[in-house]
């Protein structure tokens, strides 16, 4: 993936964008790749986390998520990275990550200082688990098992 760090467009561009489901913004979201268990895992450490209960979800594969992948130029099959949405901008990589770790106050914000790193190596740090990350994919003999 380019390095993608703030989408360019105005400030809740998506909302022109006919494509996209009408969806709440008011609060910061994560849209992640459902099938991932890294990510799963984050959103189970976003819930713990978030005392104030401000972050919404929306799972990549869902109808909403891949419009938000496709707005954003993105495959919404490949899923290289998490979108993180916070009032209207959309962050992606580690610039999200960091942006999600902010919302959950300390001594969770404490990791937006990795912001100092080269944009290079966040990308490398983040491209590298990303890489390595366990999803599940049906065997083909299984595929008929799954729906949807």
């Amino acid at each position: 993936m380019a390095e993608v760090r703030a989408h360019p467009q105005r400030p809740y561009g998506y909302r022109a964008d006919a494509t996209v489901p009408v969806f709440p913004d008011d609060r910061p979201i994560l849209v992640f790749d459902g099938h991932c268990a890294l990510c799963s895992g984050l959103v189970r450490f976003v819930i713990r986390h978030d005392r104030l209960r401000r972050i919404r979800f929306v799972p990549a594969q869902s109808k909403l998520g891949g419009a938000l992948y496709r707005h954003y130029g993105l495959d919404p099959h490949a899923l290289e990275t998490n979108i993180v949405l916070m009032r209207g901008r959309a962050w992606f990589k580690l610039a999200g990550a960091l942006r999600l770790a902010e919302e959950l106050g300390r001594p969770w914000s404490w990791a937006a200082l990795l912001r100092r790193l080269p944009h290079s190596w966040q990308d490398a740090l983040y491209d590298g688990i990303a890489r390595n990350r366990t999803c599940h994919r049906p065997d083909p003999i299984d595929a008929d098992r799954f729906l949807g």
